[in-house]
């Protein structure tokens, strides 16, 4: 079968760190490759990919900006992408990534005998390699044109659920888990920082779970900004600093750098991931407040005195249970129009085509469809 392979390099990654973008495609770690179809182990099945998604942990990995300190709960070389929608035994399904105890053949740690997986401690032990689908050397991710994923991971669609919204079923779980463990108050008014997939998906969540406040949303580009409207923001904002002045936050002139802030909004959603946005949410946050911190920073250096000197609870999450990957499917049936979102795919031979979609912010979600 065609995969798109990573193969973890220090020198690449320590070079794409210094270059981010500006990396030549062709030096990436990422290689597109004839392999064996995929065995599925005892009891498991084999799927057919038809969509998996670029997401932005995957551009954190290969632009160098994945924490080191993480590697150990991943491994390599491995066929990426872990949003997938395959066709398992004829049936279209959306495909949760997650390899906790019940895959590693072991008994249930204590967050995977409560129902949260997400927390699984057994990521790096058992009979298979660390890592997820998506991140692990032995199963291939949806970046390839077949996949072996165990049957209780398999979430089918309704039948008439276009492909492409049931794509968005992963990054959809991510944010319920989010706001089931840190919900908001009901009419209290919220800020989300970013407007891609995350940030877009998270005000469809918030307006299907029938949150009552105002939805403020920071968008940083046109299309953002109309999609971000179409699925339910109050407000569209230009910059952080323009959303909190609306809401009686006041600056303060620092003596160097940024001005600090006082005021704001009591729950921000971080669903960018960047030292930019994460420095942002903790100055838009009034104090006491909370930030849900839903896009994946890596190693950064970050002014951390707002945290404390304004007395702020952050939360992070970045997977999900099973409970809310099934959730996130059945949300699906009722988010008409979402497959918007899934604005562009590519066969695998265009993966660089596909990735300079996604650097360029030509699009929103970015897809290839092996």
């Amino acid at each position: 079968m065609k995969a798109l392979v990573y193969t973890a390099s220090i020198p690449c990654y320590l070079l794409a760190r210094a270059l981010g973008k500006r990396m030549p495609l062709g030096l990436l770690p990422l290689r597109l490759r004839e392999l064996p179809e995929p065995k599925p182990p005892p009891d498991w099945e084999k799927g057919r990919v038809l969509l998996s998604g670029i997401c932005g942990s995957d551009l954190a990995l290969l632009l160098g900006k994945s924490s080191p300190r993480l590697a150990p709960f991943f491994s390599f070389p491995a066929v990426l992408g872990h949003e997938i929608v395959a066709e398992v035994g004829g049936v279209r399904a959306a495909i949760n990534p997650l390899l906790a105890c019940r895959e590693r053949g072991l008994p249930p740690c204590g967050a995977c005998a409560q129902g949260e997986d997400a927390l699984c401690q057994n990521v790096a032990e058992g009979a298979l390699a660390p890592g997820m689908l998506g991140y692990h050397r032995d199963l291939p991710g949806g970046w390839g044109e077949w996949i072996v994923v165990h049957p209780a991971r398999v979430h089918p669609l309704p039948g008439k659920m276009p492909t492409e919204r049931g794509l968005l079923a992963e990054p959809l779980a991510v944010v319920l888990r989010g706001l089931r463990l840190a919900p908001p108050e009901p009419k209290t008014p919220v800020l989300v920082l970013g407007a891609g997939t995350l940030g877009l998906l998270t005000v469809s969540a918030l307006k299907l779970l029938g949150h009552a406040g105002e939805i403020h949303v920071v968008a940083r580009h046109p299309l953002q900004g109309q999609m971000a409207k179409a699925f339910g923001a109050t407000v569209v904002h230009r910059s952080p600093s323009d959303a909190v002045k609306l809401v009686g936050g006041k600056s303060y002139r620092a003596p160097l750098g940024p001005p600090a802030w006082r005021g704001g909004f009591a729950y921000v959603i971080d669903a960018a991931g960047t030292k930019t946005s994460f420095d942002q949410a903790l100055w838009a946050v009034r104090e006491g407040g909370t930030v849900l911190l839903l896009g994946a920073p890596g190693a950064v250096k970050l002014d951390l005195s707002p945290l404390w000197f304004r007395g702020l609870r952050v939360f992070g999450t970045y997977t999900y249970s099973e409970q809310d990957f099934r959730k996130a499917v059945e949300m699906l049936s009722e988010a008409e129009g979402l497959e918007k979102l899934v604005t562009h795919t590519f066969p695998l031979t265009d993966f660089r085509q596909a990735l300079r979609t996604v650097f360029s912010r030509r699009g929103i979600k970015v897809a290839f469809r092996p």
